[in-house]
């Protein structure tokens, strides 16, 4: 019994420790170094599930609360991008949705002459224009990953089935400045889709081509926020209850200010 008693204590430390300050990865690592670790990435290598150690598994598990990752580098990208420079995979589908461009409506293209707001300047987005990506990918081979039901904080409320994902359309909550914005995933990357440890834990985000970068956010949010094509900022998992009206809720169908909407509407003309 006293055995078991300070393995709880080692394990409550351990979970109060991933709680705590973020540790920076290590700096020191040499420009060729990182150069040969990016270029080895490959569609493979980014859909194989590192092994992890129970230390380093405990040290990433969630909190019951959403924390702040701080600094994280950002790039910008699109619906319906073609690969190119350090960008080596297409958008024109997503890793939920093979016709993530069709879904869309067409080309989110970032250029200022092809938007009108926040919003491409030809047509009506069909899902919501302020989207992101995060590196990790709960589904593979057509099957949930076994680690997902343990990291995934929301996972018990929101899984169907094997092979459906629960990280679709989840929110997020960014700052850069004074500034708030508020966006769905609806894709993976960049370059990874297995580093749980950053996106529920509190690993930093690995070294890439994009200058180490751990979040894609769309044009729409590039343009909220005021953000160069590689920017720093900081972001954190909200529930959609929490937030607020904004540019985030007037289009999509995968929206759920839009949803909602649409069914007062319905019932107000019910009434009528």
């Amino acid at each position: 019994m006293r055995t078991a008693g300070l393995y709880f204590q080692i394990l409550l430390a351990l979970a109060v420790t991933a709680n705590g300050q973020v540790v920076n990865q290590d700096e020191n690592e040499s420009s060729q170094n990182f150069v040969n670790h990016a270029m080895k990435l490959s569609d493979d290598a980014l859909l194989t599930v590192e092994p992890k150690t129970l230390d380093q598994s405990l040290a990433a598990l969630p909190s019951l609360t959403y924390v702040w990752h701080t600094n994280i580098v950002t790039t910008i990208f699109w619906v319906g991008e073609a690969p190119a420079g350090n960008n080596p995979i297409p958008n024109q589908a997503s890793a939920w949705d093979l016709n993530w461009s069709r879904s869309y409506g067409g080309a989110d293209l970032p250029d200022n002459g092809s938007r009108q707001g926040f919003v491409p300047a030809k047509f009506v987005p069909r899902q919501n224009p302020f989207y992101f990506a995060l590196p990790y990918n709960d589904v593979c081979g057509g099957k949930t990953k076994p680690e997902a039901s343990r990291v995934i904080p929301w996972f018990k409320e929101a899984f169907v089935k094997s092979g459906q994902t629960v990280l679709k359309d989840r929110w997020i909550a960014m700052r850069k400045d004074n500034r708030v914005c508020y966006a769905q995933w609806e894709d993976v990357g960049p370059f990874r889709t297995d580093h749980w440890e950053y996106v529920f834990g509190n690993d930093r985000p690995r070294p890439n081509l994009n200058r180490g970068a751990g979040l894609h956010v769309s044009p729409a949010v590039r343009d909220y926020l005021h953000l160069g094509q590689t920017d720093v900022m900081d972001w954190k998992f909200v529930e959609s209850s929490e937030v607020p009206p904004g540019p985030w809720a007037l289009y999509g169908e995968n929206n759920p200010f839009v949803i909602n909407r649409r069914k007062q509407q319905q019932e107000i003309a019910k009434r009528q």
